[in-house]
């Protein structure tokens, strides 16, 4: 049955995914992040391939999901290239498989000791890198716990533990085509734009092969928007904890909600989201604990500087007229002025409390943080990817293409960034970003006239 419906098919969709699976392969097994000429020749014709695909198949879902996931299937055995985290992941999930918390300790501090306390231990150290080796670890609890179902699996083997992390980063893509197809229908939008985000090369290249954990907080991301969208409220709370559990960023999303849930529910929700974090959070609380995880992550408001647009302009200006990098100041600054931001933006739409609001609302506060924010390493970029789908925008598609410039910083050794390749990123990005928003605005304007 399978032969017979691909015998009956274009024949020319099968011929591009076929040259797009064969760049997936070099992509995969054939390329170092200090190639960038080869890297950004692959990207692009990947992105190219990409958008003729659901061009002309855009309506077959059937070949759309084997496309995508034969795609995801390419890197199984692949060494991640791009990213060195795996590493870390594999030792946060041994040292929890070991009995350890992975909370309280840095590489750092047992290489040092010439303490080896999980299998391949001087080999992870040496993988992860100085920076990483360097610090507490920031993961959430749900995702520590993907890492260590890949120390259950393959607590001695590297690859093992790769091939683990991949099929549940899959396994939650599955999740996210099959509820953000329903969303999308709810919404009244075409069903096929979830493989915006399933088939985007850039999807496929930062999650699925280089094993960043984005794709799983997204799929619970999705799955408790779409029960809210069936006021199942209790239960998206659930999901979102959960979703704040793999990753952080779901919180700038919280102060959005008031809008569609009213007061009571919204307190409510909050105190589900509270008490389930507090759950997960529970095994590894400690007074130590508490200390080494603000710590850590407030390094990335204050200390860490990769891929920002609007804060290297201000440490431009700062540097000129103060002669000092004030990325410190800057980062705290971020920290308050964010939250307020975005109630604002709530506030000014709370007359619209509907699905379709709430995702423009929260693809604007994402792509307000990352346009202030000190750090944007590229997979961060797969949330405005997702939420751009249940939106009349794509700017965020256009960023996920662009934002493979940013690995322009990796040709050196001492990993020096091409400030060019940055702006020249931030103009495309935000002259799209623009167009869009002026578009839209006199599209409104019309129709009230």
């Amino acid at each position: 049955m399978v032969k017979a419906y691909f015998f009956k098919l274009n024949k020319i969709p099968l011929l591009l995914a076929l040259t797009s699976l064969l760049f997936y392969v070099a992509f995969a097994y054939d390329l170092q992040r200090t190639d960038i000429i080869k890297l950004l020749t692959l990207y692009t014709g990947l992105f190219y391939l990409f958008y003729i695909i659901i061009q002309l198949i855009k309506h077959d879902i059937k070949l759309l999901t084997w496309i995508a996931f034969s795609f995801r299937a390419i890197f199984i055995l692949a060494i991640p290239n791009l990213s060195q985290d795996f590493y870390r992941f594999i030792w946060d999930g041994r040292m929890i498989y070991e009995g350890l918390n992975p909370y309280l300790f840095t590489p750092d501090y047992f290489i040092d000791n010439h303490i080896f306390p999980v299998a391949q231990a001087q080999e992870l150290h040496a993988g992860m890198g100085n920076l990483s080796a360097s610090h507490y670890t920031n993961y959430p609890p749900l995702n520590q716990l993907c890492f260590y179902i890949a120390s259950v699996f393959a607590g001695n083997s590297i690859l093992g533990s790769i091939i683990v992390l991949r099929i549940i980063i899959i396994a939650a893509d599955f999740g996210i085509l099959y509820f953000g197809k329903k969303l999308l229908t709810r919404l009244n939008l075409p069903s096929y734009n979830i493989f915006w985000y399933l088939l985007n090369p850039f999807i496929i290249i930062e999650l699925t092969g280089n094993l960043h954990f984005e794709g799983v907080m997204i799929f619970f991301l999705i799955w408790s928007l779409y029960l809210l969208h069936k006021s199942k409220w209790q239960w998206s709370a659930f999901l979102l904890a959960c979703s704040i559990s793999i990753k952080l960023i779901p919180l700038i999303f919280i102060p959005l909600l008031y809008t569609n849930l009213g007061l009571k529910k919204c307190i409510g929700f909050l105190g589900i989201i509270g008490f389930i974090s507090l759950l997960l959070f529970f095994p590894f609380l400690s007074e130590a604990f508490t200390q080494n995880y603000i710590e850590t992550t407030g390094l990335w408001f204050q200390n860490f500087e990769f891929n920002a647009s609007v804060f290297y302009i201000a440490r431009a200006i700062g540097d000129y007229f103060l002669g000092f990098n004030i990325i410190s100041y800057y980062g705290i600054t971020i920290v308050i002025l964010l939250p307020f931001l975005i109630i604002i933006l709530s506030i000014k739409n709370r007359q619209k409390a509907t699905m379709q609001n709430l995702f423009n609302l929260m693809l604007f506060s994402i792509c307000i943080y990352y346009f202030l924010a000190t750090t944007v390493h590229p997979w961060y970029i797969a949330t405005p990817v997702i939420l751009s789908v249940f939106t009349r925008f794509k700017f965020a598609l256009i960023w996920s293409f662009m934002v493979i410039l940013s690995y322009t910083a990796y040709i050196q050794a001492d990993y020096q960034e091409n400030i060019w390749a940055i702006t020249l990123e931030y103009i495309i990005v935000f002259s799209v970003f623009l167009y869009e928003l002026t578009k839209k605005r006199n599209t409104f304007e019309n129709k009230l006239t």
